[in-house]
């Protein structure tokens, strides 16, 4: 898999050094993390906990693409946390809860918007599962494909073709409010005047 090339010097060994694991792969890296987390400061947590992961795993890091590397320990770490949230149970809160929890305005979030996406796609993809999630970025967001997506994320290309057209249709139900087109329903109806 060549999609990034490293242009600051491999040592002999192969192995990259922590500057350059960063100053090459971190605009990426957090443009993937936000995507996935959807919130800035659970965003800069992921960048922050994969960079501790590939260093303490540098030594063992065999010659070839620091990127999809950097990204399976990425994606690996999100749907790790993403299942333990998944299992952590909840009180319910009170009635009156969202009314006191409210925001008053937009927070830290909304000033780092999903890069060149709408809030409300930005929205729905926060709705899809992780598994989902994670193979649609990196399919039509990041521009991997399907053998990457399979190769970073240790999957067989069946299953990665599944998940991507899984969430594609959760996205497309998701944001069928935006479609300027009658319903399916009220199109045939118009058809049959």
């Amino acid at each position: 898999m060549t999609r990034v090339k490293t242009t600051s010097p491999v040592p002999a060994s192969g192995v990259p050094s922590p500057e350059a694991l960063a100053a090459e792969h971190g605009a990426s890296l957090a443009r993937l993390a936000y995507r996935l987390t959807g919130n800035r400061a659970d965003a800069e947590d992921l960048v922050q906990e994969t960079y501790v992961r590939a260093l303490r795993a540098l030594e063992r890091f065999t010659p070839g693409s620091v990127d999809a590397w950097l990204r399976r320990i990425a994606t690996n770490l999100f749907l790790d946390s993403a299942r333990r949230r998944a299992k952590l149970r909840f009180d319910p809160l009170a009635e009156d809860a969202e009314e006191r929890l409210a925001a008053t305005g937009d927070g830290p979030e909304r000033s780092f918007e999903f890069a060149h996406l709408n809030a409300d796609v930005a929205a729905a993809l926060l709705e899809l599962a992780p598994d989902f999630r994670v193979a649609v970025v990196l399919c039509d967001l990041e521009g991997f494909s399907y053998e990457e997506i399979a190769e970073t994320l240790g999957l067989k290309l069946g299953t990665v073709r599944s998940r991507i057209h899984r969430g594609r249709t959760q996205l497309r139900a998701s944001l069928a409010h935006r479609d300027p087109r009658p319903p399916a329903r009220a199109r045939t109806l118009l058809a049959g005047r």
